[in-house]
């Protein structure tokens, strides 16, 4: 089988836009396999608030962040996981071993951003940024350690530069990192379409990426914008975080109002809930093995 960031190469290549809906835990990666999606983004946001229960301000680890996404990585090996990986979690050394785990835990693209190492969300206000030279420093040891692995890992160069300095400054600063080795672009918190346009124009011919976190700064793009633009990549974090916390709110005050859950299970029960995440594969695994489990 080939490795994921190779398939993930394979599909950057395609005359067409690539579309990521955010995952985030073993449930929303087994439903977005299940739509049949070519690629999944593992959000850092999502990590921290369903591994944490923690808002996105820099809390994960490099620990948490690897173990989630080689969770997500592994229900299928075939389909490409592109994670968060916040600043790399450190200097030179931190970012070296942040790209050698994620590669070895299958991940087959990951990005890095400009901010300090208490960072917080994209689309939060207040951002402060490390040096040009200090995030230079990080994509250079991610790209030196991919090439001491033998690995074709996806390197994404992301500034969150737009906020607090503005818009010339990320766009130079994704430029600067291509030529450091980073292989697509990621300008966090696009504001109009003008500026989306003008990213995608002044980074060419290198792939932009195009993070559309739903109602955040940037506008509510469709799919369709997007391709319009430009931009090679789409990532949707909030589309499997934001919907389970408002189902999982409705379910649990119908419980506290009415004392059952039973509308908001919607006439799914335990084992309609188990096929959502995998029961079918793991039967059929147990039967190509000669074994006998059966469930009634």
């Amino acid at each position: 089988m080939k490795a994921a960031s190779t398939r993930l190469r394979e599909l950057l290549a395609r005359d067409e836009i690539l579309v990521l809906p955010g995952v985030y835990d073993g449930i929303s990666s087994r439903i977005a396999l299940s739509e049949g999606f070519s690629a999944l983004y593992m959000t850092g946001a999502g990590t921290s608030a369903s591994v944490l229960g923690q808002p996105d301000l820099g809390i994960t680890t490099l620990n948490d962040m690897v173990a989630n996404a080689s969770m997500i990585a592994g229900l299928n090996p075939s389909i490409p996981v592109i994670a968060d990986a916040d600043t790399g979690f450190g200097g030179a050394a931190m970012c070296a071993r942040t790209t050698t785990l994620y590669a070895r835990a299958g991940v087959a693209g990951f990005h890095i951003e400009d901010q300090v190492q208490q960072k917080r969300c994209g689309h939060l206000g207040s951002k402060q940024l490390v040096p040009l030279d200090d995030y230079l420093i990080r994509i250079r040891a991610a790209a030196n350690a991919r090439a001491a692995m033998g690995s074709d890992i996806v390197i994404i160069a992301r500034s969150d530069a737009v906020a607090p300095v503005g818009f010339s400054e990320a766009v130079d600063r994704c430029k600067a990192a291509v030529a450091a080795g980073a292989d697509i672009a990621f300008v966090e918190g696009l504001r109009t379409r003008e500026e989306a346009e003008e990213a995608v124009r002044a980074l060419s011919p290198t792939p932009v990426l195009l993070n559309l976190a739903t109602n955040g700064t940037t506008p509510n793009w469709t799919v369709k914008e997007a391709n319009e633009m430009g931009f090679k990549l789409v990532i949707f974090p909030c589309a499997g975080m934001i919907p389970a916390a408002l189902a999982l709110r409705k379910a649990y005050q119908e419980i506290k109002a009415h004392g059952t859950d039973v509308e908001s299970c919607a006439n799914v029960g335990p084992r309609g809930f188990f096929e959502m995440v995998g029961l079918d594969e793991v039967m059929a695994v147990d039967a190509a093995a000669g074994g006998h489990f059966t469930l009634g």
